[in-house]
Order: structure tokens, then C-alpha cells, then sequence
């Protein structure tokens, strides 16, 4: 079923419908080096042989899984050849091109420079991440997006009518219903999709030409495996948006990419990691009972595991989510964390020293501490508590939500004490 004019080409038509940039280059067969990003089965391996066939040239294809350094070079003293003697342009097409490491990356590139070929490597990673920034500075990045729901319908529809390369069943009673199931299993990976109607084929009756919603929860019976990969773009992808939900108080959509994450694999315990970071990140001070519920809810998981477990996480995911936020304590440790760094090794102010020893004593270690349960309200007011040479600093700012308003109050109480004691 693979297409084999443009015009077959289902999806995509951000990138190959009529006007596009990429639709004019393949139709005047203007060749130049493409990344093609995307999930499996959205066509980038079919869109390179559609370049390849409109541009008239000769297609190469390597699979980073399987090839090395020894095949990069055999595909360049072909794509030599062809040129020398039929003087015809080489496409070389590379399956999974993040597979290949820094150095064999590399060596594609004096090749894409002198022209000896034609770059177009296939990744399902992000390639920002995955290639180097000289092959990539070689290439133009076209990201292609998973099929929707109309166009697994097309694919479907075609493979049932395409008598030379489908089923060529026009008359198979498939209702709209169960179409929409294996639409819903393939999860925008119309390679997924043909895989299990053939498979349906296979366990169809003889002449019977119906697929039934026994037969069709039979091949189904193994569930969809979602695009998720705990190493992978739509992971990092998903976590980023658990977490953005969360920090935008909004309960449903975090529950939603909580559950997508269940959903395709992820390990419970990393989510109740990154949920007790997100209830310090986002949450703090505003409520800290948020952190007590987060820890509560790893530690619910952990007693009783899956599913069970996952409520508790669930109810953690709401709670930070309807809390009030704060990232004041956040913005402050990494405010007081660089001065930290760039001050270097200030050294302790003497009364603020510990003095166990005589000889620590007799140095005046902690001479003129002031103990603050001394002081009125436990307050030792005017005391300096940094580095001499750096004098007083302000890295945390409440903020005017939750808790944080009364520490705000309290905290500027405080400083109108000890600007008073100044000034006296």
C-alpha cells in the first residue's frame, strides 16, 4: 500500500499540499538535504522515494541499525558510479539516522558538500538533541505530524478497494464503529493500521466478508501501545506538560497527561518523583502542606504499588494543581545558589562560629553571638547572618498567594525592625 504518486500520499498536507514548499520543490524536482522528524508510520521513508522517483534520481537507503562507517563508504562509491556513468543524481535516504553516532554522522558530510549525493535521514527524535549541529546545519528540518482520524479512515478505505495492492474487498461490511476502534489502535501509525487488517484478513472465514465486533476485539485484543518512549521526545513532551498543567491550576488537563503517561508505560514511581518537585518548584510556601501530600502519595505507591497506588498519585496531581502558587523559595535558591558559586569561600563571620574547644573560644569564636530565644519575639533584631564582605541580601519573595501572604507580613515586620535599629 505504499503510495506511489504524490497524489496517493495520505497526511501531511502541511508540508506536501498544493503551494507548499516542500509540494513545489518535489513537483520541479529541486533537490536539497532534509531531516524528516516524526513518529512511525507517518510516511517519511514513502516521502523520500516520492522525492527520489519525481526528481528522477537514484535511491539509496541505509538503516542506522544496521549499517556502519564500511557501508556509508560502499554508498558513496555507488552513488559515484551512477554519476559517472549514467549522470544521474543519488537520493541517500538514512532509517533512523540518531542511531548513528558523532563520528559516523560526520562522515556524510564532505559527500553533502561536494555533491556527491543527496541527504534525506528519517528520525523519530528530536534532532536538535540526536544530530550533529554540522549535519544539520547541511539539512532542512521537515517535521511530520501523526495521521488523524480522517486519514487512517482514507488509509483503511483504500486498502480495502486497492484490488492490485489492498484487500480488494469494495463490498466488506466493515461498520464505521469498528473502524473507528483500529483507527483508535493504530494511534496515527498507518503502518500499525495496515498490519492489523491484515492480520484481520488472515482470520477471516473464507468468502465471509464481515468483520464482526468479535472478530475485530480478537485482533484488538492486545491494545494499542502508545508512542512513548521514556527516553524519547514525546515522554520529555509529556512530563512538560503534566507539569505545566499543574503549574497553571489546571486539575483536568494534569490529570489527563497524568494518565496518558500511565497510559503508555511510565513508570509510577517517576511521576511521584517529578510530582513532590513540582509541589517545591510551583507550590513552596504558598501551602507546604503540598509537599506532605506529595511525599504521602510516593509513598502510597511504593506500599501498594499498581494500580491501587495511582489514586493517591492522582489525588496529589489535583491538590498541587488547585493550590496556590509560588516559586519564591525556587527563584530564591537558585538566586542564592549562583552567589554561592561566585562569591567562592567567603569565610564564616566569627560570632556566628561554633566554639567547643578553648582555643576556639579564645579566638572569640561566637564572642557576641546573640542567642534570638533571648531577644524580644525570638527576634535578634539589626543581626547580620552573611559573610562580612557581602552584607545583607534578599533572594526570597513571597508572593501574595496562599501562606506566603503571612510570611510576607511577617518577613516585612521584621525589616522595618531592623531598618529602625539602623537608623538609631
Amino acid at each position: 500500500m505504499r503510495p506511489e504518486k504524490l497524489d496517493e500520499f495520505i497526511g501531511q498536507t502541511h508540508l506536501i499540499g498544493s503551494g507548499k514548499p516542500l509540494f513545489e520543490a518535489i513537483k520541479a524536482g529541486r533537490l536539497h538535504s532534509m531531516i524528516f522528524w516524526g513518529p512511525p508510520g507517518t510516511g517519511k521513508t514513502t516521502l523520500a522515494r516520492l522525492i527520489a522517483n519525481h526528481a528522477h534520481a537514484h535511491f539509496l537507503t541505509l538503516s542506522a541499525v544496521l549499517s556502519g562507517v564500511k557501508e556509508i563508504r560502499e554508498a558513496v562509491a555507488t552513488a559515484k558510479r551512477i554519476m559517472t556513468e549514467e549522470n544521474k543524481r543519488t537520493i541517500l535516504f538514512v532509517d533512523e539516522v540518531h542511531r548513528f553516532n558523532k563520528s559516523q554522522q560526520d562522515a556524510f558530510l564532505p559527500h553533502v558538500e561536494d555533491g556527491t549525493f543527496y541527504f534525506i535521514g528519517a528520525t523519530t527524535e528530536n534532532p536538535s538533541f540526536e544530530l550533529n549541529n554540522a549535519l544539520l546545519s547541511r539539512a532542512r528540518v521537515y517535521v511530520l505530524k501523526s495521521l488523524n482520524e480522517e486519514d487512517l479512515l482514507n488509509v483503511i478505505e483504500r486498502a480495502l478497494t486497492d484490488g492490485n495492492r489492498g484487500l480488494g474487498l469494495p463490498l466488506i461490511d466493515f461498520p464505521l464503529d469498528l473502524r473507528r476502534w483500529y483507527v483508535a489502535a493504530a494511534d496515527g501509525d498507518a503502518r500499525r493500521l495496515l498490519n492489523l487488517l491484515e492480520i484481520t484478513a488472515d482470520l477471516m472465514e473464507g468468502g465471509d466478508r464481515i468483520i464482526t465486533e468479535s472478530l475485530a476485539k480478537q485482533v484488538l485484543a492486545g491494545g494499542s501501545v502508545r508512542r512513548f518512549d521514556k527516553q524519547g521526545e514525546d515522554f520529555y513532551n509529556q512530563i512538560s506538560a503534566l507539569h505545566k498543567s499543574v503549574r497553571g491550576s489546571a486539575p483536568d488537563a494534569a490529570l489527563y497527561w497524568f494518565c496518558r503517561m500511565l497510559d503508555g508505560g511510565c513508570d509510577p514511581l517517576y511521576l511521584a518523583r517529578r510530582i513532590v518537585r513540582i509541589a517545591s518548584e510551583d507550590i513552596g510556601n504558598a501551602d507546604p502542606r503540598a509537599l506532605q501530600l506529595a511525599l504521602n502519595a510516593w509513598d502510597v505507591q511504593e506500599r501498594l504499588g499498581s494500580p491501587e497506588g495511582e489514586l493517591a498519585l492522582a489525588q496529589a496531581v489535583v491538590y498541587l494543581s488547585c493550590a496556590p502558587k509560588s516559586n519564591a523559595v525556587y527563584v530564591a535558591y537558585n538566586a542564592a545558589r549562583k552567589e554561592a558559586a561566585d562569591t567562592g569561600s567567603l569565610e564564616v563571620p566569627v560570632h556566628l562560629r561554633n566554639a567547643p574547644t578553648k582555643l576556639m573560644k579564645s579566638l572569640d569564636y561566637g564572642k557576641a553571638y546573640r542567642y534570638a530565644h533571648d531577644e524580644p519575639d525570638a527576634y535578634a533584631v539589626g543581626e547580620n547572618y552573611f559573610p562580612d564582605q557581602m552584607g545583607q541580601r534578599r533572594y526570597y519573595h513571597p508572593v501574595p498567594r496562599g501562606l506566603e501572604i503571612k510570611i510576607a507580613e511577617k518577613l516585612e515586620r521584621l525589616n522595618q525592625l531592623d531598618n529602625s535599629s539602623r537608623i538609631t
